[in-house]
């Protein structure tokens, strides 16, 4: 069982900075991938960035160039830096994690994350 804490989520203005970090806990192993999804009320949940333990990464569309995610695969954490930060940013974000290939994710909790006009 694998255990995902979120940190560093906020309130921040539009144009403004927040960075995310993410451990994990239970895993005797690197973790295959990590990474962030996020959810705004009645919206699914939508990819933002994922990184596997080699340094494959894929961003949502809408966060290249102004978000980056970085993680430390020997101590399991992952980080989300957002920069350029808009009111549609404005969601719930999870992290996520996935052993390997075939083995089912996990989630963390979630922190806010605010972007005010």
């Amino acid at each position: 069982q694998v255990h995902l804490v979120e940190s560093g989520g906020g309130l921040v203005q539009s144009g403004g900075s927040l960075r995310l970090s993410c451990v994990a806990s239970g895993s005797n192993s690197r973790i295959y991938v990590m990474g962030w999804y996020r959810q705004s009320p009645g919206e699914q949940r939508d990819l933002v960035a994922l990184m596997t333990h080699t340094g494959t990464i894929n961003y949502g569309n809408s966060v290249k160039g102004r978000f980056t995610i970085s993680r430390d695969s020997v101590e399991n954490t992952v980080h989300l830096q957002m920069n350029n930060l808009k009111p549609e940013d404005t969601a719930i974000y999870f992290c996520y994690s996935k052993a390997n290939v075939l083995a089912q994710p996990y989630w963390g909790q979630g922190t806010q994350v605010t972007v005010s006009s």
